[in-house]
Parts: structure tokens; sequence; C-alpha cells
């Protein structure tokens, strides 16, 4: 009779949790950021259909990084989520923080429980009165929470990401800039991204508008990519 191998719970979760930030941090990077106009969200992504970004609900944005079909999944997830409880309750009674714990709850029971953790890292975003009132919450494989003070950045080499950002706002108030100086930062931070017009097409764009341009109870909006050259070719 052959011997079973012995690996003690903390290898295997360490291990578990190794895989996965190797997978993540081959995925391009992705930066929220909370400002005047609303909440931001930009992400390196050259492709036209495949959105790592996207609408959860009313006030409510979603952002990944990582394996597509992995986040993809939680998506549309979190959308049944959310309509479920808005139509059985109140659209009120949707929040980001409720759908945060959901996400959390999921990824922590794969983690733990299944064969291979998911290779994603999650942002879930709601739109405030004001940048003091935006709610971001950034979600790692393992199912850790935690509420983000004004951005979050993931993907790619974070901490070099972080540095490259927070030295851009040196100085700056992020709360008080709009949509356009935003943006323009992440191109100029992303490593695979350049400033100029022609970049337009590596960019993921979307926000949560904090006032509405059609007056929908809907704050999400996509940028196209004749909208984000004309803001990319606007630096001062």
């Amino acid at each position: 009779m052959s011997a079973q191998y012995y690996v003690s719970p903390e290898q295997l979760m360490k291990d578990r949790a190794d895989f996965a930030r190797k997978g993540i941090a081959r995925g391009r990077a992705v930066i929220v950021a909370s400002c005047a106009d609303g909440i931001a969200l930009i992400a390196e992504n050259p492709s036209g259909s495949l959105h790592k970004i996207g609408e959860i609900y009313d006030r409510i944005a979603f952002a990944a990084v990582g394996k597509y079909n992995e986040f993809e999944s939680l998506r549309q997830a979190g959308v049944r989520y959310a309509d479920t409880r808005g139509y059985s309750y109140s659209r009120f009674d949707v929040t980001g923080r409720g759908l945060a714990s959901v996400y959390a709850q999921s990824l922590g029971a794969v983690f733990t429980a299944e064969a291979k953790p998911f290779e994603v890292e999650l942002a879930v975003l709601e739109i405030g009165e004001s940048p003091e009132d935006d709610t971001l919450f950034s979600l790692n494989f393992d199912g850790s929470i935690a509420e983000q003070p004004g951005h979050i950045i993931m993907g790619g080499d974070t901490p070099a990401l972080r540095e490259s950002w927070n030295g851009y706002w040196s100085g700056k108030d992020l709360n008080a800039a709009g949509i356009d100086e935003v943006i323009r930062a992440a191109a100029h931070v992303l490593p695979g991204v350049g400033e100029s017009p022609e970049d337009a097409r590596l960019l993921e764009v979307a926000m949560l508008e904090r006032v509405t341009s059609t007056g929908s109870h809907r704050h999400f909006r996509r940028l196209d990519t004749p909208t984000i050259a004309r803001i990319l070719g606007s630096r001062k």
C-alpha cells in the first residue's frame, strides 16, 4: 500500500494563495477612483467586447482583474442578486456593501473548499452624493474584503502602479478632480498605455455619474473610444 502524502493546512492555503496571486499579476491593471464627477473606472483592455468593467445596479458598478470566465460568472451572479433583491424588497435595499459581502462569501467558499481558487480580484463601487459618501470595496481571491478610501488599483505590478499613482496626485486633490483628469492620470500610470489619442483603443473606461445626464436612476455610463481619444488629446 502506497503512503499518503501529508500537506499541512497552512501549506495548502499558502500554495493556493501563491497560485491565485500569480494568475492575477499576469492580468492587465484596473484603476478605480472617486472624484468630483463620480467614480471613474479605467482598465487596460484592448478588447472591445470582453469587458472588465460593468454595471450591477442603479448606483453600483463592478471591476475585476484575473481570469475572464471566473470574474464574468461573478458579475452575472451579482446582477441576479441585485435584481432579485430590488424586485423582492426595494431598489434602495440593493447596496454595494451587501453585494460585496455576498462576493466575499462566495470567494471564501471557493478558496477553502474547491480544488482551485478563483484567480480574480474584484472591486465593488457605489456612488454617493459626494466623494466622501462613495463606497469602494476591494475583494481578494480568498474572500477578504476591505473598504478603500478614494481609489483601488488591481492587477499587474500593483506596488509600482500605486507608487506612480500617488506620485501623480502628490499635491493635488483627487476628490476635486474631474473625470477627464482622472482618465489622463490613469493613462499616464498604466504601463501598457500611452498618453496620445491613439492609445484610447487600449483603454476601457466607464464612470458612475454623480448627476446623471439623462435624469435616470441608472448612474453607470460607458465611454466610447472617440470620447476617450478626445480626453487624452486635451491634456494641458
